[in-house]
């Protein structure tokens, strides 16, 4: 029988479990058993190990996909260490590319529209009918003992597009805050520093020392890369051509997929 006759839930095992996992965090850091060394002499087989995630991109918060993903690289570089190699676990956060450029300026074209923090329009739902008539139809002609999906036809067609503003509301940011990322060389110096706490708190054994963003903003990776390409230029392994691509005018640039602009195919030159 419980103790607790008030009817409240106790949390005190729960409290135990966290208040052990930051300790030992907090002696990991303290003793920085997570640092790599190099040793006075070349390592023998086994005896070192390198692990490196494919960087996230920063464009939002990590989620628990990434945690998934990551605990396999985790545990591997935590028996490694186990069994007494020289561990070295960077990591990365990838900022290079369009996406985090185009939703800043979707933030900016939406103040210009909306204002500042923005109104927007109500959006009506005369769809509500052809939902209604999708679901009456759905339950009748699925069998029972098939997988149907939830999402009507008629919300799969009109495709409801979120505005960038709200997508950053969802993160639990103020609207004074959401205005600074019309600069896209803010989401560079937010997101990874959160990213950073949330792996810290993971417990992620990396070397902190060796964390780093991508783009110009960090030479020093910026000229690994550029030598790279050159490197791969010059021995053909990469050449400059044409081929066909979906372009953004509102953008001026190639895109992935159009929502709600107008679509344009052109010959694109690009290194591919």
């Amino acid at each position: 029988m419980s103790s607790n006759t008030d009817g409240a839930k106790s949390h005190a095992r729960r409290d135990l479990l966290l208040k052990i996992q930051s300790d030992a965090q907090t002696c990991w850091e303290e003793s920085k058993v997570f640092q790599a060394e190099p040793g006075n002499k070349l390592p023998g087989p086994g005896e070192k190990f390198f692990g490196n995630f494919p960087y996230p991109y920063m464009n939002g918060l990590l989620h628990l996909g990434h945690a998934f993903s990551l605990s396999k690289l985790e545990f591997g570089a935590a028996y490694h260490r186990l069994r007494g190699s020289n561990v070295l676990l960077p990591f990365g956060f990838h900022c290079t590319g369009m996406p985090i450029k185009a939703s800043a300026d979707k933030l900016a074209r939406e103040i210009q529209l909306y204002g500042n923090p923005p109104v927007f329009p109500v959006a009506e739902d005369d769809s509500s009918a052809e939902v209604a008539e999708d679901n009456q139809a759905d339950q009748a002609a699925v069998a029972p003992d098939k997988f149907k999906s939830k999402k009507s036809k008629a919300a799969a067609k009109t495709g409801l597009q979120k505005f960038q503003w709200e997508i950053m509301r969802g993160f639990g940011l103020s609207d004074e805050e959401i205005a600074k990322f019309q600069d896209p060389s803010h989401w560079l110096t937010y997101f990874p520093p959160l990213a950073m706490e949330d792996l810290k708190a993971f417990g992620l054994g990396c070397d902190w020392r060796r964390s780093f963003i991508t783009t110009d903003m960090n030479p020093y990776y910026d000229a690994f890369v550029r030598w790279q390409m050159r490197k791969l230029k010059k021995m053909g392994k990469i050449v400059k051509d044409m081929r066909y691509t979906i372009y953004s005018p509102l953008d001026a640039n190639p895109v992935l997929i159009m929502i709600g602009q107008q679509v344009k195919v052109c010959s694109h030159k690009s290194m591919c």
